[in-house]
């Protein structure tokens, strides 16, 4: 499969904003705090039209709380990940209802149709606020918003990588995986000097 970039569109932040609104009134007994990350938040950056949501909850006891409201609002939940990342709950949320199974546990459980990004609205991604974790995704975001010639940089990369094919959009961010750890890791060294000024 190819990966289908689309230039910056200012409507990816409105969207963000109606499914925070959607996310409070089904979590909102959990005080989660809802942060729009990945490239649609990055003014410039051509990404994926598929917005990135970071939800943050204040014990990690509160994860699994989330599962029951979400399902009954159509989001599609993916245990099967929760193995190899205990400290996240991953959701996708679709263009349009979705007739197929809204729980995955294994990688056969996936609709072929369910795969394909352009029915996605949103990624979800529920974690421990403040953890390492959501500290990584906040930092990276900050700094490429601040500093344009590594978002030059990290354009450049997705660009040439859209070229290509791909097996799924997992293979294709393992390709991006060097750039952004190497990057995190600076991001979280900026994100800990300016907040802690």
């Amino acid at each position: 499969m190819k990966i289908e970039l689309e230039k910056y569109n200012p409507e990816w932040q409105n969207q963000f904003e109606k499914i925070k609104i959607e996310l409070k009134e089904n979590i909102g007994f959990l005080h989660p705090h809802i942060e729009h990350i990945g490239s649609t938040s990055i003014k410039g950056l051509s990404a994926k039209p598929i917005i990135d949501i970071l939800i943050g909850l204040e014990r990690s006891d509160l994860l699994d709380e989330a599962i029951n409201p979400l399902l009954e609002q159509d989001y599609v939940y993916y245990p099967i990940f929760n193995e190899s990342m205990p400290y996240r709950r991953f959701f996708i949320k679709h263009k349009e209802k979705s007739n197929h199974l809204n729980i995955i546990k294994e990688e056969k459980d996936i609709p072929q149709s369910t795969e394909e990004h352009n029915l996605r609205l949103a990624h979800i991604h529920i974690l421990t606020y403040n953890s390492e974790h959501w500290v990584r995704h906040i930092a990276f975001r900050n700094y490429l918003r601040e500093h344009l010639s590594v978002q030059k940089e990290y354009q450049q990369l997705k660009e040439n990588l859209s070229t290509k094919e791909w097996i799924d959009g997992n293979d294709y961010n393992k390709a991006k995986d060097s750039f952004i750890k190497t990057e995190e890791k600076i991001a979280i060294d900026w994100h800990n000097k300016t907040t802690n000024r």
